[in-house]
């Protein structure tokens, strides 16, 4: 509530939150939005193989619940043939739901995943959450560390070192020590984004894939003021 007035308020689809983080030099996937099976094609040609779809809704949160997210497709075929089996689920299983396409993305494989947060509480104000696990286990480990936004870099890396998935992001068996001076930068970006830029009410990416000498944003979502 402000001044006795609901707040009104609505989500960005995720390409539109991508291309927000994207102005701020955030790294995300090679990506872009098929209204057809031909579109889709042309698409994967020129980012290249192995690729990711995932239907593009207002209506549609979990994705993956109605048949929304294909991965690892490798040839022209499996797109064009992916994208009609994409629209045939969500169309069975979504009923009335909005179809705004369908975004061919880059696939980005290995590394570790994390997740980092941003909100604006109506207490306490800005506020940045990191996860050390991200993906799809974050609300089974809640394994967090949340601070005041923004917070600087050494903030940050204290933020990283409270989570249990720290010990993981040091190097586990074959894979190499994560970047973390990447990802403290990127968690105190965030914090800042999230503290300046008022009509932000929420910023998710997650997961956030980090590797030895890089870091990417695979998925992002945000609520916003209307």
């Amino acid at each position: 509530m402000i001044e006795g007035k609901v707040l009104k308020k609505k989500a960005l689809s995720e390409l539109e939150t991508k291309m927000l983080v994207k102005k701020y030099n955030i790294p995300v996937p090679k990506s872009a939005l098929a209204k057809t099976a031909d579109e889709a094609v042309n698409i994967a040609n020129k980012i290249g193989y192995p690729v990711v779809m995932k239907i593009m809704s207002p209506d549609i949160i979990h994705k993956t619940d109605v048949g929304g997210v294909l991965v690892g497709l490798n040839t022209a075929e499996e797109v064009r043939r992916g994208f009609e089996k994409i629209i045939k689920s969500v169309s069975e299983r979504a009923k009335g739901a909005r179809i705004e396409g369908i975004l061919v993305e880059e696939m980005i494989k290995g590394g570790y995943e994390v997740i980092i947060g941003g909100l604006r509480d109506s207490v306490f104000g800005p506020i940045i959450m990191f996860g050390g696990v991200g993906g799809i286990y974050v609300e089974i480990f809640k394994d967090v560390s949340f601070r005041l936004a923004p917070v600087s870099k050494e903030e940050a890396f204290e933020m990283i070192r409270e989570t249990r998935g720290y010990k993981i992001l040091q190097g586990y068996r074959s894979i190499p020590p994560a970047d973390l001076d990447a990802l403290a930068d990127l968690i105190s970006k965030v914090s800042h984004i999230i503290d300046e830029r008022e009509e932000i009410l929420e910023l998710d990416l997650n997961p956030v894939r980090v590797f030895k000498d890089k870091i990417v944003v695979l998925d992002a979502k945000a609520i916003v003021r209307e």
